[in-house]
C-alpha cells in the first residue's frame, strides 16, 4: 500500500510539474498554440470622448483638437435615435449633457438639443470645461467621414440590436474594420457584437476581464483561446484620488482597491497579451504620474481626458512612443 501511495504521489507531482512547466513555456511563447492577432493600429495616445477635459465631450471640435495633437485613437460612445441615426453621445439620457428631460432613443436626430455650454469632467471632478460654438451631438457617419485614417474605439452603450447592426453597417460602409474597436461591459452584448461583425476587434467585457485574471493566476491563460483583441481596463489606483472618486472611500474600500490594483496591473500579464497580439489600454488617466506608471507597466496605450497633457508627456518621454 505504501508503494502504491508513493507511485500515485509521484505521478501527481509529475502531472503538476508538467502543467506548471508547460504553462510557463506557453506564457512566454503563446504562438506555439495560438495564432497572433494582427491589429492594423498601435495606439499610445487615446483621447477619451475626444478629450473631455479640453473640449465638450464627443463633439467634432473635440475630435479635431485631439487630432491636431497627434492623438492615435478617438474613444467615443454611441446611441441610436428614434429615426435610426447613430449618434455620438455618452449618455442615452439628455439630462446631464443637454439639460433636457428625455432620451436620445425617443427623439429624431434633427430635434436633439445642443449640449450645455459647460460640462463637468467625469474623471476630474473639480474640472469644468467651457465649450465653444460646437455644441451639436454628431453623427457617427460624420466622424467616420472626417477621420478616415484614424483609429476609433466605440463603446456601444446599450443592449440594442438596431444600434449594433447600424454601427456594424457603418463600419463596413466606410471599410473601417481594421481601424475600429468596439465593446460593451456586458458579456451578452459582446456576444452580439462578435456575431454581428467578427472582423471588428473586440474589447473585453467586465466578465471576461474577471475570467482573464482567473485564467492568469491559475496558469490556464496560455491554453485558453481569446476572441478579444483589446484589453481596456481602468487603472484601479486612480480611484484612490479624491478628485476622481464620486464618494468618500472607507479604509476597507481603499484597501480593496489596492488589492484589485495589485492583481490587475501585472506587467507579465500585459506582456503575454502583447505576445498574442492583444493590446492593453488603461483609462482614464489625467496626470503625468499616472501616464508614467501606465507606460512603465508595459501597456500599449493610455486613454485621457487631456490630450495636450499626454502629448506633452510623450514628447518629453520619447522612450514610451516605441
Amino acid at each position: 500500500m505504501e508503494f502504491v501511495a508513493f507511485v500515485v504521489l509521484m505521478v501527481f507531482l509529475a502531472l503538476v510539474g508538467g502543467y506548471i512547466v508547460t504553462s510557463l513555456l506557453l506564457l512566454r511563447f503563446p504562438s506555439l498554440i495560438h495564432k497572433k492577432k494582427n491589429l492594423k493600429f498601435r495606439c499610445r495616445h487615446i483621447s477619451h470622448r475626444g478629450g473631455a477635459g479640453e473640449n465638450l465631450e464627443n463633439t467634432m471640435a473635440a475630435f479635431k483638437h485631439a487630432l491636431s495633437l497627434n492623438t492615435e485613437m478617438l474613444e467615443l460612445d454611441c446611441h441610436v435615435t428614434r429615426d435610426g441615426q447613430v449618434v455620438v453621445s455618452h449618455d442615452e439620457s439628455l439630462e446631464r449633457a443637454c439639460g433636457y428631460s428625455g432620451k436620445i432613443s425617443g427623439m429624431d436626430y434633427k430635434d436633439l438639443p445642443p449640449l450645455k455650454p459647460c460640462l463637468n469632467v467625469d474623471f476630474s471632478c473639480c474640472h469644468e470645461i467651457q465649450g465653444g460654438e460646437d455644441r451639436q451631438i454628431p453623427l457617427l457617419r460624420d466622424v467616420f467621414e472626417a477621420f478616415p485614417n484614424l483609429a476609433i474605439n466605440i463603446d456601444i452603450k446599450v443592449d440594442d440590436d438596431e444600434l449594433i447592426t447600424k454601427v456594424s453597417d457603418l463600419v463596413r460602409e466606410y471599410k473601417r474594420e481594421s481601424l475600429t474597436g468596439w465593446g460593451n461591459r456586458s458579456d451578452k452584448v459582446e456576444t452580439k457584437l462578435h456575431k454581428q461583425n467578427p472582423d471588428i476587434p473586440l474589447i473585453f467585457s467586465m466578465r471576461r476581464v474577471v475570467l482573464l485574471l482567473f485564467y492568469f493566476y491559475s496558469g490556464l491563460l496560455p491554453f485558453i483561446p481569446l476572441k478579444e483583441s483589446l484589453f481596456e481596463v481602468i487603472m484601479p489606483s486612480i480611484l484612490l484620488d479624491e478628485g476622481k472618486s464620486p464618494m468618500k472611500l472607507s479604509k476597507k474600500q481603499r484597501f480593496a482597491i489596492r488589492v484589485v490594483d495589485a492583481l490587475m496591473m501585472r506587467p507579465l500579464l500585459f506582456k503575454h497579451l502583447e505576445r498574442r497580439g492583444i493590446q492593453t489600454y488603461l483609462w482614464v488617466l489625467n496626470t503625468e504620474d499616472e501616464f508614467e506608471r501606465a507606460f512603465k507597466l508595459g501597456v500599449h496605450g493610455v486613454m485621457t481626458d487631456f490630450p495636450t497633457k499626454l502629448t506633452e508627456f510623450l514628447d518629453a518621454n520619447p522612450q514610451y512612443r516605441k
